[in-house]
């Protein structure tokens, strides 16, 4: 990593911090640059203002969750899956942080409607990882585990249920019902929906009777 990617990754993080603890709405150059070990006169240099640089930070956050969705590639479909829902609805961590995050993450997507460059940048995050989920159904379909569906309406309609369920997780605290939210996505549109009949129900080898 040179210099000037470890500078970006660094402002990249303190983005990520800043946005936890103020949210979407109260974010600043200031905020970010509070949260950041180098000057605030370095984020300018490489962010011409701070909807440039919310816009990097969409691009920024894609790559990460390709690479967390990517680093099971050598689980199975279907578990891969499971794990794409838990990084989206839950997050990594399942903490206070990540909590507050998905909540300036909703405020942001909130204000895409009028904001161009953003709403482009989301709009590739979205066509990008119904793309990755598609590509994982695809697998499934063609090692027999999973039964024939078009790849991309069921991508559709993944990516909209564990965003749905990301989102109800923020806007209800903790009277949301994100553990019953998974736990159904899993059964309803993962094994019920998607697993083909006499595939291995674990990595055990048991079978559907």
């Amino acid at each position: 990593m040179t210099g000037e990617d470890s500078t970006r990754e660094a402002i990249m993080d303190a983005t990520f911090r800043a946005l936890a603890t103020h949210g979407y709405a109260d974010l600043t150059i200031q905020a970010i640059a509070d949260e950041f070990d180098k000057s605030k006169s370095l984020i300018h240099y490489h962010f011409d203002s701070k909807a440039d640089l919310m816009v990097a930070f969409m691009a920024h956050l894609l790559e990460g969750f390709i690479d967390e969705v990517e680093a099971g590639a050598d689980a199975d479909p279907r578990d891969r899956l499971r794990r794409m829902t838990e990084i989206v609805v839950c997050g990594l961590g399942g903490d206070e942080e990540t909590r507050d995050f998905h909540t300036a993450l909703l405020g942001m997507r909130a204000q895409s409607p009028f904001d161009a460059d953003l709403q482009d940048q989301l709009v590739e995050n979205d066509r990008l990882i119904r793309g990755v989920i598609a590509d994982v159904v695809r697998e499934g379909i063609d090692a027999g585990q999973f039964r024939e569906v078009d790849p991309e309406r069921y991508a559709a309609l993944f990516r909209s249920a564990i965003e749905g369920a990301q989102s109800h997780d923020v806007i209800l605290g903790d009277d949301a019902p994100t553990e019953e939210a998974v736990a159904g996505i899993e059964s309803y549109l993962i094994d019920d929906l998607l697993v083909a009949d006499g595939a291995d129900e674990s990595a055990g080898g048991e079978t559907e009777s």
